[in-house]
């Protein structure tokens, strides 16, 4: 089942590692680590709100907004990386909010990497998330009653949008090709777990 984590393996995802190694001058392989366990934590806050019909209203009208149209997939290669984070501070701030703080220092104290460097991470990753939503919304006509299902799909927990995603996916890819299963991935399924484990843990075990 496709997942979020399968950006990693497509060109949009290889260009947001090398833009965030440019910036924190830290190891590819840590930051695909950082990653691999932060974008599923962003999905979850984001699906934890959409719960609530003001969040999800509040996540509809954001995804609405054209800078989330999905274009950042198409040329994160020339975006500014102050660009980035900067958008992405905010988006984080609306969707973690005061846990933020909390999300960062775990993954940087289980990572072993600097906190500081999470946060840029995080920040660079956020308008690339909430592109592919939004173009993901755009192609399956969701509205905020389904963004619900339409996040668990992108989390890879329920398939009602899941074939469309996948499509996404490798539309964002140069070559067509996507590793099949998120367990095959470079950081592998112990930390994969872990992740899974950080993310009941941070959102209430949900």
């Amino acid at each position: 089942m496709a997942s979020i984590l399968d950006l990693l393996n497509t060109q949009t995802g290889e260009q947001l590692v090398n833009k965030a190694s440019a910036k924190t001058s830290e190891d590819k392989s840590k930051i695909t680590s950082v990653l691999g366990m932060a974008m599923p934590l962003i999905l979850g806050a984001m699906k934890k709100n959409a719960k609530d019909p003001k969040g999800a209203e509040s996540l509809d009208k954001a995804l609405q907004n054209e800078k989330h149209n999905g274009e950042v997939l198409d040329n994160l290669e020339d975006k500014d990386p102050e660009e980035l984070t900067n958008e992405g501070s905010k988006i984080l701030n609306h969707v973690l909010g005061a846990k933020q703080s909390g999300v960062s220092k775990t993954i940087a104290g289980t990572l072993n990497i600097d906190e500081t460097t999470v946060n840029n991470i995080l920040e660079m990753a956020a308008p690339v998330i909430m592109g592919l939503l939004g173009q993901q919304k755009r192609k399956d006509n969701v509205g905020s009653s389904g963004l619900s299902s339409l996040l668990g799909s992108v989390m890879g927990s329920n398939d009602s949008h899941d074939q469309s995603f996948l499509e996404t996916l490798l539309d964002a890819d140069g070559d067509g090709s996507v590793i099949d299963d998120v367990a095959g991935m470079a950081f592998g399924g112990k930390k994969d777990k872990k992740g899974g484990s950080l993310l009941g843990g941070m959102l209430g075990g949900k």
